[in-house]
């Protein structure tokens, strides 16, 4: 819808306090009335904004569809679920800013917020517990909580230096590092490094 894409835009451009309904309104070729034929409000268009923004984060990749991914080592799916996770939040830091900011004070954004933290917490949940049966992670490790944990850990540190510019890390090697972490925080244990992954970096977001 093209008043949603023009809203994206000028809340990246503006954040949301600046951001203007005539401005949304032309940038999707409407005029200022025609934009309440569609939303009551800039916060009720933000929201739709922010859930599509949300969904876009935890839909599955078409590599999830078309590759067959039994091959792929335990290492190598927290690698290529941290990646993508890390790469899709990259591509939208602008408009993720704006989400994080708004969250803080606008319960709707908020539980959209939290229902992605939610779907990557139980997907790496079922990962950890798997892993767990088949004798590759601690099986002393709680699975609901290192889920949580480690979740937390990659969702913070994408904000921290993709929208906040905390520091300017290579992002492979923030992949790898991170990764690197998610896998040694369960004990993984497996004897082969997977395919395209640096020396330096075993490999996490939430593994599924």
């Amino acid at each position: 819808m093209r008043l949603i894409e023009s809203a994206k835009r000028v809340f990246e451009r503006d954040g949301f306090l600046e951001a203007r309904i005539s401005d949304i309104a032309e940038g999707a070729g409407l005029s200022h009335g025609s934009f309440y034929h569609y939303f009551d409000s800039k916060e009720q268009i933000f929201r739709k904004v922010a859930e599509e923004q949300e969904a876009l984060l935890t839909a599955p990749s078409p590599e999830d569809v078309t590759t067959d991914s039994r091959s792929w080592s335990e290492t190598e799916r927290i690698h290529r679920a941290n990646s993508r996770y890390l790469e899709r939040y990259r591509d939208a830091a602008k408009i993720m800013g704006v989400i994080e900011e708004v969250s803080r004070y606008d319960d709707q954004v908020n539980t959209a917020r939290m229902n992605r933290q939610k779907h990557f917490a139980e997907r790496a949940e079922r990962a950890i517990r798997r892993m767990q049966a088949d004798g590759l992670a601690d099986p002393a490790v709680r699975a609901d909580i290192a889920a949580v944990a480690l979740g937390s850990m990659v969702g913070r540190f994408a904000e921290l230096v993709l929208v906040e510019h905390y520091a300017d890390f290579d992002f492979d090697e923030v992949v790898h590092q991170l990764s690197r972490l998610w896998a040694n925080a369960i004990g993984l244990h497996e004897t082969t490094r997977p395919t395209g992954t640096s020396p330096t970096g075993d490999d996490g977001r939430a593994a599924g």
